[in-house]
């Protein structure tokens, strides 16, 4: 017996269980004849959407059409909507037939309008919807088919210091919802440092002193998908501190008590070399608690 027509017995079974039209079993029937043994149509007894005990599960003419041309020329007339990696039915269409059962869902409620639909991403482009092995919605394949457009953001996640997408224990969804959001850049949260925050609280505050570019947006000092500076840093410091503070050199005189040659209080005539980090001394760059450190000293 072919893996879908058994696929169809156990649905016709739940039909005179529970009184489920069999409209769409029939037209069900009609794909078996000529797809039933197709290596590309199986598999998706494997998935949700071939999950025949569960009423809300798609039949074939949900997503293809009913496609009657189809049913009596075979492979010479296509299905009224195609889903193949060279479809004919546009884009909008095709999106139109998976957004009949997924618009109810939180995470696509901001579809509409979103960066992916401007720019006509199909639902197929990132789903394999026979497959029984979804790679986008598996953690540790996730990235490869984001990768697919985002080639910039591949580069970046191999550098050194990155967030572990790579090493599996991450997803760009993490991070970002595809499918539309509030926030900038397709984030989870409204903004960018509340998407940080999520997994980095410690650095949420509120704090006594804080530092202004942090509460702004953490990407002004750090590249989340990858650098080559550690803490994924842009730059390393002094040099990224010094994009902001310019009156600051990477030699700065040492604090005394007593005045130098050129006359400014305070401060005697030696240098210090800071070496590789303002933080050797200003330690609380994301905010301090203590009343007198306004600096973000330690």
């Amino acid at each position: 017996m072919k893996f879908l027509r058994h696929l169809l017995a156990t649905a016709a079974l739940f039909t005179l269980l529970c009184g489920v039209g069999g409209s769409a079993l029939a037209a069900e029937k009609k794909c078996d004849d000529c797809h039933g043994d197709d290596e590309m149509v199986l598999p998706i007894g494997k998935t949700k959407h071939g999950t025949t005990a569960d009423s809300r599960a798609p039949a074939c003419v949900s997503c293809h059409g009913t496609s009657e041309g189809h049913k009596k020329a075979s492979s010479k007339v296509k299905p009224d909507r195609t889903f193949s990696k060279s479809p004919s039915t546009p884009v909008a269409e095709r999106n139109a037939a998976c957004l009949a059962c997924h618009d109810k869902d939180a995470q696509r409620s901001h579809w509409s309008g979103s960066t992916h639909d401007a720019r006509d991403v199909a639902c197929t482009s990132c789903h394999a919807i026979h497959n029984g092995r979804d790679k986008v919605r598996d953690k540790r394949t996730q990235s490869e088919v984001c990768f697919t457009c985002h080639k910039e953001q591949r580069t970046q996640i191999n550098k050194p210091s990155h967030h572990p997408l790579v090493e599996g224990k991450m997803a760009c969804s993490d991070c970002h919802n595809v499918h539309g959001s509030t926030g900038p850049k397709l984030m989870k949260r409204d903004s960018v440092v509340e998407t940080c925050y999520t997994c980095h609280m410690e650095k949420r505050g509120p704090f006594v002193h804080s530092h202004e570019p942090v509460n702004e947006d953490c990407s002004n000092c750090h590249n989340p998908h990858g650098t080559t500076a550690e803490n994924m840093l842009k730059t390393r410091a002094p040099f990224l501190c010094q994009s902001c503070h310019t009156p600051h050199a990477a030699i700065q005189p040492l604090l005394a008590g007593q005045s130098s040659a050129a006359g400014v209080a305070g401060w005697n005539g030696t240098a210090i070399l800071q070496g590789r980090g303002c933080v050797n001394c200003h330690t609380q760059i994301h905010g301090s608690n203590t009343p007198s450190s306004q600096f973000l000293l330690r």
